[in-house]
């Protein structure tokens, strides 16, 4: 029974994988010349198509021309001044040691300061482990000098993301009922 169904089905499998079997589909000739108007479909905001008429009617600059200079320098002091109110930046730091063996975090950063005395070293409790980490970077890319340095005596360490408390930052004094904010 099987066989005798395999040979009946065998040789339909075999003549329309051969194309001998055609398959009815219309030729693409027959949407040469096939346009749709889809503008009444359109959806059209009234502000943005008054924004758009204004800047195709408008061809000529009404200011003054000069250069960005001025513009990128004050751009630039109110992300300055913006900053300065941050009370943590992102940066990245080598971490040299994560781990709950609170001698092996002691003996790590001692390590580092025997090996590498000119590196900055801070060790972190977050239970319930401790870190061990080396530097503060903006990038990346300044982090790889140090890491490669590090990655012969301290095989574990990587690159990671941190935030750091940013030095000279003075927290604004909170404000009492006979007080007013600035």
């Amino acid at each position: 029974m099987k066989r005798s169904l395999l040979i009946l089905i065998f040789p339909v499998i075999l003549m329309s994988s051969c194309g001998l079997i055609k398959k009815t589909a219309s030729p693409s000739s027959e949407y040469e010349n096939y346009n749709e108007d889809l503008d009444d479909s359109r959806v059209i905001y009234p502000d943005l198509e008054e924004q758009v008429v204004k800047a195709e009617t408008t061809t000529e600059y009404e200011g003054e021309v000069g250069t960005a200079d001025a513009d990128l320098e004050i751009a630039l002091n109110n992300l300055k001044e913006a900053n300065k109110a941050e009370m943590y930046w992102s940066g990245y730091t080598v971490l040299v040691y994560s781990g709950i063996d609170r001698d092996l975090a002691f003996k790590t950063r001692n390590d580092l300061f025997t090996f590498f005395p000119d590196f900055k070293t801070d060790m972190q409790y977050q239970q319930p482990r401790y870190l061990v980490k080396v530097g503060k970077f903006v990038n990346r890319i300044e982090a790889l000098t140090y890491y490669h340095q590090l990655k012969e005596n301290f095989p574990s360490s990587r690159i990671i993301q941190d935030r750091f408390l940013r030095e000279g930052y003075v927290i604004p004094e909170p404000v009492t009922d006979g007080q007013q904010q600035n």
